[in-house]
Parts: structure tokens; C-alpha cells; sequence
């Protein structure tokens, strides 16, 4: 029969000494596995496997509990992605909608409250219905309804860069286009005293010069992106300022790593967006929350 304490008594310090060696690599390799893992992922390998795998045996087999209908929010599309150039890489590499129906019914809304002050014409009632769309399709196939109406239709220009050009760089050809047509647009019903339609056409300018500040960032002039957010910021008709065009500012700023800038950025951020109220002995910020 197998004496343990003979084999036991027959282990030599050296054994010990291999042992603890041993241990330590493997923990290393592991270590080092974990990090890298972590970087290319931005999650961890044991625990992801735990949770995984591990899971179900260790904590039971049951079914997961259904979250709360309460505690669901509204992500608003924080990196500000085009829908055509980088939401349509989800749908082409795992055919899976980035978007869901209420995405779309409340940028349909706001595109509405923004761009819309009765229609002029066939081109604007085409750009209308374009806006009233909850599908993407339907959308693109509208705006160029439009465009071939009007060849100079800055909105229509403004929804194909974002959800019809495949690339950033197509997206940002179309932008500085729609921003020609846009700013042009803009000066004309200025100068013929149209109020609803210049706060139509500054709301298209705005968003235009928006989304190209954000191409140029996304190929990598950032000091161009800089720039446009911080005209936008000063000069931006009210009804934007959902936009958060001062954070997209900072962000830019962070990116450049300049820091100076960026201290300047967020006071004016907060002289605009808070109110400072005196109660006795303390204050009370109330700050507006921007999407």
C-alpha cells in the first residue's frame, strides 16, 4: 500500500524549491496572459470564463431574472457614429440592427422639431416625409427624392452624408457640400426677413458643420475638429444645445492633451449650462443635462 509519509519525507528542499519556481512562471504567464487579453478586449479572461462557464454549475441552473422595465435608459448615441459609414459595420459583419425602432422614432421627433417649418415646396415636402421615417431605407430614398427635386437641398445632403455614404471620407465630401448649400440657404432667408425658415436653415448649418467637425476628428485633424466645436459652441441657435456641442469640444481637447484648453472649455461649460443657487449654508448647483 502507498505510504504517503514515506513519500512525503523523501521530497527534498530542492522540490520545494522547483515547485515554488514553477508556480510563480505559470502565475506570470497567467499574469501577462491577463493583461493582454485585457488591452485587445477591455475585459478579463478568468472572469469572463467564470462567468461564462463557471457560472451556471457554481450558482445553479436557473434562468436569469428579467431586469426591470423601470430601470431601462436612453443611450444616445454617445461617440456621435454615422449611421451609414460606421453603424453599417455592425449590420454587414453580423447582421444585426445597431439601431432599434425607438432610436429611430426619437431622432425622427427631433429631426422634425428641428428641421421642419411647413413646406415651401416639393422638394421640402419631400424632405418632410423623410424625416417623418422610422426606416433607414425609406429615409435615403426620400432625401434623394429631394435632391433630385433641388440639387442644392442642404438637408437632403446632410441625412445622405450621415446615413447613405459608406465611408467617413464620402461622408465629409457630401458635408461640404450640403455645407455650401446650407450656409447659402441660410443667408437668403435671413436677408428676406423668413424667420421660421432661418431658424430652419441655421439649425441645418449647425448640424452640418457638427457632423463635419466630427469627420474631421474622426480622420485625425483635430485641430480642424477643434475648431468647428468651438464656433459651434459660441454660435449655435439655442434650440441646439442638446447637441452637447461643449462636451464634443472637450473631448477634442483631451484628445489634443491640451489641458490649458480644456479648463477654459468646461468653465464656459458651466457658466452656460448651470445656475448657482444661494440657500443658507451651502449651495445647490442645478446643472441642465444635455443628450
Amino acid at each position: 500500500m502507498w505510504d504517503s509519509s514515506a513519500f512525503l519525507g523523501a521530497l527534498t528542499p530542492k522540490f520545494y524549491v522547483a515547485l515554488t519556481g514553477t508556480s510563480s512562471l505559470i502565475s506570470g504567464l497567467i499574469l501577462i496572459f491577463e493583461w493582454w487579453y485585457f488591452r485587445k478586449y477591455g475585459t478579463s479572461f478568468i472572469e469572463q470564463v467564470s462567468l461564462t462557464h463557471l457560472g451556471p454549475w457554481l450558482g445553479g441552473g436557473g434562468p436569469a431574472p428579467e431586469p426591470d422595465a423601470a430601470e431601462c435608459k436612453v443611450w444616445r448615441n454617445p461617440l456621435s457614429l454615422l449611421r451609414g459609414a460606421e453603424y453599417g459595420r455592425l449590420w454587414s459583419a453580423a447582421r444585426r440592427a445597431p439601431l432599434t425602432y425607438y432610436d429611430m422614432n426619437l431622432s425622427a421627433q427631433e429631426h422634425q422639431a428641428w428641421f421642419g417649418c411647413g413646406a415651401e415646396g416639393p422638394a421640402e415636402e419631400a424632405m418632410a416625409r423623410a424625416w417623418r421615417e422610422r426606416e433607414p431605407g425609406a429615409r435615403v430614398a426620400a432625401a434623394r427624392a429631394a435632391l433630385a427635386l433641388r440639387s442644392d437641398c442642404a438637408a437632403a445632403l446632410l441625412l445622405l452624408a450621415e446615413e447613405d455614404a459608406p465611408t467617413v471620407h464620402e461622408a465629409e465630401r457630401v458635408l461640404r457640400r450640403a455645407w455650401r448649400a446650407a450656409e447659402q440657404a441660410w443667408r437668403a432667408s435671413a436677408a428676406a426677413g423668413a424667420a421660421a425658415e432661418a431658424r430652419r436653415d441655421a439649425a441645418v448649418l449647425a448640424h452640418v458643420k457638427r457632423r463635419a467637425a466630427m469627420c474631421a476628428r474622426r480622420l485625425g485633424r483635430l485641430r480642424d475638429a477643434a475648431r468647428l466645436f468651438r464656433e459651434l459652441a459660441r454660435d449655435a441657435p439655442p434650440a441646439l444645445h442638446a447637441l452637447a456641442l461643449h462636451e464634443n469640444l472637450i473631448e477634442v481637447l483631451l484628445e489634443q492633451k491640451a489641458y490649458a484648453d480644456v479648463q477654459v472649455a468646461i468653465d464656459s461649460s458651466i457658466s452656460f449650462a448651470c445656475s448657482v443657487i444661494t440657500r443658507s449654508d451651502f449651495l445647490i448647483i442645478r446643472c441642465s443635462v444635455y443628450y
